[in-house]
């Protein structure tokens, strides 16, 4: 449990003293509409003044990375941090060739190859201020399922160091009750059947894997980039239990010859609308996919490599031995607090984080989950207070100009909530600490899963791999108060956890009974509060 302050670090004092930014101000760069200008190679000089452009020749990239999942996250983040690498440093090798697996990233093919690879990042202040700068750090984009075999020609060229992944939770493909490898995923068994055309990003990982240890290449570090704790082990056991159906040996080789380092990653990236498009092109760009994302920005990565590894330090990201507490933190305090506004914001027929934020009651309810529920659950991270750390991300979330959707935050919670809430509901129930919180968040859960509408009954856009299984559980509740809890593929044992049961049985009650969840928010917050001052 953490107790004492301990003072922030120089990185943490950064994360939310950057909203008094004075570099650009919204009302005098975004109002003046200009004939803007069509993002390319050949017109970067003719930009607007105050639209940052690479300080590097774009034309000599090299890529040194293939990173498999490029969305707005990846673009906010590590494109930005070797963006940044290479203005600093000179060195151009550490360039990025994205790779899309899926048929609905063909659409982020078709703007990087009408904008040369490039693209604009806009950071959004609380003040209201945008700063905007052109990413020169992508190489290309390559369709897997167009040509496999030049995804893994790319991915064993020598040149490349690190294959990186954000693939999302799902991608992983093990199952979030036991944290073992799906072996009877069909897509797994048609990879293995069919090893030069893979669907699956352990096909690939093992078809490059093969051809440079054949060509005498070393082999590359392979390195997650997603929203799980000790994101590089279980990558590390997915890949190992994968290639162990069908080649021990190989199995043994990777385990003794890949690095496969954790990371943690931070950044808040909403969707990219078609009114920051409009904003853009009102500035004098015309990017058909910008993004946009928050000022902050964190990345800590284990310092464990096989290959080379780019001098991410110098541009702020942090090197240590361990990623495990960093992890914790943040998965536990941010994503899952998260999920918190995101579930009970969507049934009170809130819209967006800062909405959820502004409404006292969510507001005091998230403050009092982290204090009371959470930090108990953490390690000491050196350098960090985690009352500030709290204070900093609910500044964070505070943010207008964000416009970050519940229905983005709730996306895939069944892959979600298993690695950001339940492991706190689980230690505090080793513990016998109360888990009431959590327990009302999970109830929210299941009246969201159950009614697809908001208590108001406002319609909610449900996005779930497993949508349908929530649903038909959910459905039960009437008969049967802990049918959703007991989906074992997302809560394990947890319905037989009387403790948590009873108290989750108790809240679905309240919210069917349609009493409104602010007002419960509110009443909860109190009786914690009260149990806290009494002992």
């Amino acid at each position: 449990m953490l107790g004492s302050r301990a003072p922030l670090s120089i990185s943490l004092l950064r994360i939310g003293r950057c909203v008094a930014r004075k570099r650009y101000k919204a009302n005098k760069v975004f109002m003046q509409s200009q004939t803007p200008i069509l993002l390319n190679r050949a017109n970067l000089p003719s930009l607007p003044a105050d639209v940052k452009r690479p300080a590097y020749d774009v034309e000599n990239v090299q890529t040194g990375i293939v990173h498999i999942g490029v969305g707005g996250f990846h673009r906010a983040h590590e494109a930005m941090y070797v963006d940044r690498l290479m203005a600093k440093t000179g060195n151009l090798s550490w360039g990025i060739c994205g790779v899309g697996l899926r048929e609905n990233d063909r659409a982020m093919k078709k703007v990087f190859d009408e904008q040369d690879n490039l693209y604009t990042l806009v950071e959004k202040h609380n003040d209201g201020s945008r700063s905007a700068s052109v990413i020169g750090a992508m190489t290309g984009f390559l369709m897997a399922p167009d040509n496999p075999q030049a995804v893994i020609d790319k991915m064993s060229e020598p040149e490349v160091r690190i294959v990186s992944l954000t693939i999302t939770e799902g991608g992983y493909n093990f199952d979030a009750s036991t944290g073992e490898f799906i072996t009877t995923n069909p897509d797994v068994l048609h990879d293995i059947e069919n090893p030069k055309s893979p669907k699956l990003v352990f096909g690939y990982l093992v078809a490059a894997i093969k051809k440079r240890r054949e060509n005498n290449v070393k082999p590359f570090t392979v390195m997650s980039c997603d929203n799980i704790q000790h994101n590089g082990h279980v990558l590390k056991k997915m890949l190992l239990a994968y290639i162990e159906l069908f080649d021990q040996a190989l199995a043994q080789w990777v385990n003794e010859n890949v690095s496969f380092p954790n990371s943690m990653v931070d950044r808040i990236t909403p969707a990219t609308t078609s009114e920051d498009i409009v904003m853009l092109k009102a500035q004098g760009v015309e990017d058909s996919w910008p993004v946009v994302c928050e000022p902050f920005k964190q990345w800590v990565i284990e310092d464990d490599f096989c290959n080379t590894k780019p001098q991410f330090d110098e541009v702020d990201a942090q090197f240590v031995s361990d990623v495990a507490p960093y992890e914790k933190l943040k998965l536990r305090m941010l994503n899952a607090g998260h999920s918190v506004l995101g579930l009970v914001g969507s049934v009170a027929g809130l819209d967006t984080i800062h909405e959820s934020v502004e409404a006292a009651q969510l507001k005091q309810l998230l403050s009092i989950f982290m204090e009371k529920e959470v930090m108990p659950t953490l390690d000491q991270v050196e350098g960090i207070d985690v009352f500030d750390y709290r204070d900093t991300l609910i500044s964070r979330f505070s943010n207008p100009f964000i416009k970050d959707t519940l229905a983005r935050i709730c996306l895939e919670s069944s892959a979600k909530l298993p690695v950001f809430l339940l492991p706190t509901v689980r230690d505090n129930l080793v513990a016998e600490r109360d888990v009431s919180i959590s327990a009302f968040v999970v109830a929210c859960w299941s009246y969201y899963s159950d009614k697809h509408a908001s208590q108001d009954g406002k319609p909610l856009e449900i996005n779930d791999v497993l949508s349908d299984t929530l649903h038909r559980a959910a459905q039960q509740n009437e008969t049967d108060s802990l049918s959703f809890l007991k989906i074992e593929e997302v809560f394990g044992e947890l319905a037989q956890q009387e403790k948590f049961a009873d108290v989750y049985k108790a809240f679905l009650g309240r919210v069917y009974q349609n009493e409104p969840v602010l007002s419960i928010s509110e009443a909860l917050s109190e009786e914690k509060l009260a149990v806290a001052k009494a002992s």
